[in-house]
């Protein structure tokens, strides 16, 4: 979440006036986050959250991400649900942006991630995964394998400026990832940007999954592989393979994992690491001007990758095949 575009009392005020949510009461910015414009949206019928869709976000994709919210609530998955206006629609125009209103979710994500939380978060992976196979629309990742070679080549140029080296070292990997990439895993509806920012936990228990806007059908042992980078590592960047461990036995308690998905997690967490230091990267390296605006170190994410070219296989995660 962050803020890019402003939105003052007198715009809150018309936006809100199409829902039957009574008086706008509060209105602040939400500065965590680099994709979207958010706020929290204090009204007479309680909190919500309004999102004002830009960067990534292309709007041909916005209805699926609204409807995927919509059913996976539906089938008990704990995430927001888009507010519809009395017109029936949950999709309008905000300060030139599109933007809806979702529910908002109680909980706070946790600054000190521990165990039980990566447990918990492999269990809450699983429901959404399952939850997901009903779902009828699909929607191509094109932040997976088919589109690094676009984004790396859009920041290539000025790697250097933020590690001396990086650029070739970004071409080498990436030969290696488009090389080696599975073709035949299951696949399914993934979150594909679980942090834990993106969490809500109620004492030891998940309350909530938010911000759905990366979502899409791809390798369902993937999105697995984002949340064990997200998740499982120290500040002084190793791995911690407790966190690690529960983090997958959660997951396979809900959702047996086939062998040759754990057999792939070294080439999907290399993979996914790749792709979080790229965006980071392209949004270091471009700057943003956003009002509230929090940018994120990419050099973080190059050595998850390092770490993952020195896994030789899922007993590196603390796990067996």
């Amino acid at each position: 979440m962050a803020v890019y575009t402003d939105v003052d009392d007198d715009e809150a005020r018309a936006f809100v006036a199409a829902y039957d949510l009574g008086e706008v009461l509060a209105l602040k910015g939400i500065a965590e986050g680099v994709e979207n414009s958010n706020y929290l949206l204090t009204t007479e019928r309680g909190n919500f959250i309004l999102t004002l869709y830009e960067k990534r976000v292309a709007l041909e994709d916005l209805p699926f991400f609204i409807a995927l919210m919509e059913h996976l609530a539906r089938f008990g998955v704990a995430c927001p649900t888009p507010v519809k206006a009395r017109d029936g629609g949950a999709l309008r125009t905000l300060c030139g942006r599109p933007a809806a209103i979702v529910t908002f979710l109680p909980g706070m994500w946790p600054r000190r991630i521990l165990p039980y939380h990566c447990a918990g978060l492999g269990r809450a992976l699983a429901l959404l995964h399952g939850a997901g196979a009903s779902f009828p629309l699909s929607r191509e990742n094109d932040l997976s394998l088919a589109g690094w070679r676009r984004l790396f080549s859009s920041c290539r140029k000025r790697a250097d400026e933020v590690s001396p080296g990086l650029e070739s070292e970004l071409d080498r990997e990436l030969e290696v990832l488009e090389a080696a990439w599975p073709r035949d895993l299951p696949k399914g509806i993934i979150h594909g940007d679980l942090f834990p920012d993106n969490v809500f936990f109620r004492d030891s228990e998940v309350s909530g999954l938010i911000d759905f806007y990366f979502a899409c059908t791809d390798f369902l042992a993937y999105d697995l592989s984002v949340c064990l980078n997200a998740w499982c590592f120290e500040e002084d960047g190793s791995l911690n393979v407790t966190k690690a461990r529960h983090l997958i036995e959660g997951y396979r308690a809900v959702r047996p994992l086939r062998p040759e998905e754990i057999a792939a997690l070294p080439l999907l967490a290399r993979g996914s690491a790749f792709r979080f230091l790229l965006t980071r990267l392209c949004d270091w390296l471009q700057g943003s001007q956003g009002a509230l605006v929090h940018l994120k170190d990419p050099l973080e994410f190059l050595r998850k990758l390092r770490f993952h070219r020195s896994v030789t296989g899922p007993s590196g995660y603390g796990i067996e095949v």
